[in-house]
């Protein structure tokens, strides 16, 4: 099986890393384009991957990852619409471009599966969202499951729920960046180490998530769970109510979801 990155930006990168770490495919398997010769030599000496300038090379692969920005994708399905064919399989990364859209760009029946899934897909531990269209088999389905299943765990949704996915957790290791690093500041200007507040900070956020996956507890009990009457925790969670952390966390991914939606 041949597989097929058209960009290698972020998310491509991330993808291909974890594909490889993980045995869904080998190395010689995959073959990845980009505009500038500089981006290819980058992905060939990180990834030893099959690399090229011609984004129609790429789309004879049997999938196709299209993972350019979403500004170029009109662009390239044009250029490759007319050797792209019904047996291949190609998959989206790219928020709110619809199944519908991206099949009459096409202008012919072609299998698509549009996806959403993040950069910690670079450590194996991606989340990813996907729907198919009308000519997606399951067989397909199942193949492009295994395919982000390798870096990370993936879910099949309704395509109406792809825009809040972004926000949910496309977008969302951004906000868990920015609040860590504010973590770390604080514990900085406490008189902390910079290396061990990082340290620090993000194993309890890798503790938090595990601990709410495994429990499968409600976050608000885990919360109660940390905050002793009267103690140091729920002093700071009366701070941060008190600043509108649950607010300004809601109002940034329904803008998010907005951006998404193109509104």
């Amino acid at each position: 099986m041949k597989l097929g990155f058209i960009g290698c930006g972020n998310m491509a990168s991330a993808m291909i890393k974890g594909i490889i770490d993980n045995d869904f495919c080998k190395a010689s398997d995959i073959i990845v384009s980009a505009k500038t010769e500089a981006t290819v030599s980058k992905a060939k000496e990180a990834f030893h991957v099959n690399t090229t300038l011609d984004n129609k090379e790429v789309a004879a692969s049997d999938i196709v990852v299209l993972s350019v920005k979403p500004i170029f994708y009109d662009a390239v399905i044009n250029e490759i619409k007319d050797v792209v064919n019904e047996n291949q399989l190609i998959i989206s990364i790219a928020p709110g471009k619809t199944l519908e859209w991206m099949k009459n760009l096409f202008g012919k029946n072609v299998k698509i599966v549009r996806s959403m899934p993040n950069t910690p897909a670079l450590v194996g531990e991606g989340m990813s969202a996907l729907c198919k269209n009308e000519f997606v088999n399951d067989a397909d389905l199942k193949l492009a499951c295994d395919l982000f299943n390798s870096f990370g765990i993936c879910e099949v949704i309704e395509e109406r729920l792809m825009d809040v996915v972004v926000s949910a957790s496309g977008s969302s290791p951004a906000y868990v960046f920015m609040f860590m690093e504010a973590m770390a500041d604080a514990a900085v200007a406490d008189g902390m180490p910079r290396a061990q507040a990082y340290k620090f900070v993000a194993q309890s956020v890798l503790g938090s998530a595990k601990m709410m996956l495994e429990t499968g507890s409600h976050p608000g009990e885990l919360k109660d769970m940390v905050c002793s009457p009267g103690g140091t925790t729920i002093e700071a969670v009366r701070v941060l109510e008190r600043e509108g952390m649950r607010s300004a966390v809601i109002e940034a991914m329904k803008a998010c979801t907005d951006k998404a939606r193109g509104n």
